[in-house]
């Protein structure tokens, strides 16, 4: 079984969402462009000063798509 991992970008300031929110519309872009393994993507606010972007790829994908899309970090995706 391939494990999923979750690429994520972050961003801070009193923009945060907005600007996670338009990453994920360039994330989606991306994912029709390459025709990626999966099509899992999402922003969220953690706080008022925090918000996150995120892709999820299969782990033989994770690291070729790490390379050219280079987000902040990464973690094992449970769904």
């Amino acid at each position: 079984m391939n494990r999923k991992i979750k690429l994520i970008w972050d961003f801070r300031g009193p923009d945060s969402l907005k600007t996670a929110e338009h990453h994920e519309k360039h994330l989606k872009e991306f994912i029709s462009t390459e025709n990626t393994a999966l099509n899992i993507t999402g922003f969220k606010e953690i706080n008022d000063m925090f918000s996150i972007a995120f892709m999820v790829v299969e782990e033989k994908e994770m690291i070729s798509l790490r390379d050219i899309l280079k987000p902040h970090r990464g973690e094992v995706f449970v769904s």
